[in-house]
């Protein structure tokens, strides 16, 4: 097999991005450090679906103008949700005029857009492409669970889904946040069928990426100020720590951290292990951690986004639940 890990020639840059996110994750740890806080879950919509076409929209529409470009410069954009065809992704950019190619990571949708859109930037595709994703906590109960007013209890080990949205515009730039190298996971399934349990699902994954990136690179985890995946949440970091030490005596208790366990304060909110969705990635990546590299805080941000790959369809079949974890590294340039 050919090298799995791509190391990019010019190194993209970041020139915009946005992070926007709904009220209750608007109450939480980061809040100061998104670009936007809808103060109600509706946002001014009359479906959940459109709420979320709605966050999709003001990260895009934000992050267009703090490139200082306009929506005519940005070739190709990259994006999805975890909605049947990606119908919020898709309403919320068919106003942009800007060429759409939907993508289905689950929650590592994020990671993949950003990778394939700093790719087609190294390889002088394009000059700007965008990537984003988006997730509402009401629109996926309807998707995978039940409609909230069933009111249906949620087991100790689910997630809460995050309302909220992240987008970013990559071209060729001297300086700011970049991305260094990305690799493309494998999918990984250990017979998991619970579908409230996602940390226990895409943790092997994490695993197998974390684990394939280290050894190709020839990097340890102390060569990384942050190694940071999607939305595991409490279990599933735990499990991904506790896997990595049994099965690759790989040690990253020093530098692990996980967006679904930044974006709440799980023991104040009530969101159980922690936050999930592809919006839970992407509002804290384009958002806070690029802040941190961009102010010093971080460098060399192993990004890993992480995806349980079911629909509705394959749970109400009793099929199992595999995972999936797609790498981006990020760095200060310049």
């Amino acid at each position: 097999m050919k090298k799995r890990v791509i190391d990019l020639i010019t190194m993209p840059v970041i020139v915009g991005a946005a992070g926007v996110v709904g009220k209750t994750e608007g109450e939480g740890p980061l809040s100061q450090h998104f670009d936007y806080i809808f103060t109600n879950d509706g946002m001014g919509e009359s479906t959940w679906e459109s709420a979320e076409k709605a966050l999709c929209k003001k990260a895009m529409d934000i992050a267009i103008v703090k490139s200082g470009l306009t929506p005519s410069d940005i070739e190709i954009a990259f994006g999805g949700d975890l909605v049947n065809q990606c119908t919020p992704s898709a309403f919320g950019m068919k106003d942009f005029n800007i060429p759409f190619a939907g993508l289905f990571g689950a929650c590592s949708t994020f990671a993949l857009g950003l990778a394939l859109a700093a790719l087609t930037v190294d390889r002088n595709i394009y000059d700007y492409a965008a990537a984003e994703a988006s997730s509402h906590f009401c629109s996926a109960e309807k998707q995978f669970r039940m409609p909230l007013e069933y009111g249906s209890q949620r087991p100790p080990t689910a997630q809460r889904t995050v309302s909220g949205a992240g987008t970013c515009i990559l071209g060729n730039a001297f300086e700011g946040v970049c991305v260094k190298k990305v690799m493309i996971g494998k999918i990984c399934d250990r017979g998991v069928t619970d579908a409230t349990n996602f940390g226990a699902v895409m943790a092997p994954a994490a695993v197998d990426t974390a684990a394939a990136f280290l050894q190709e690179t020839n990097t340890s985890p102390s060569d990384y100020g942050m190694i940071l995946t999607g939305d595991l949440g409490k279990v599933g970091s735990e499990l991904m720590t506790q896997l990595l030490k049994e099965e690759y005596s790989i040690d990253i208790s020093g530098v692990q951290a996980d967006c679904g366990n930044l974006i709440f304060d799980a023991a104040a909110q009530d969101v159980h292990c922690g936050g999930s969705g592809c919006g839970c990635s992407a509002s804290v990546v384009a958002s806070y951690i690029r802040k941190q590299i961009l102010n010093g805080e971080t460098d060399n941000v192993l990004f890993i986004g992480t995806g349980a790959l079911m629909s509705p369809l394959s749970a109400l079949q009793g099929d199992t639940v595999p995972g999936i974890a797609h790498a981006v590294l990020l760095s200060k340039k310049g």
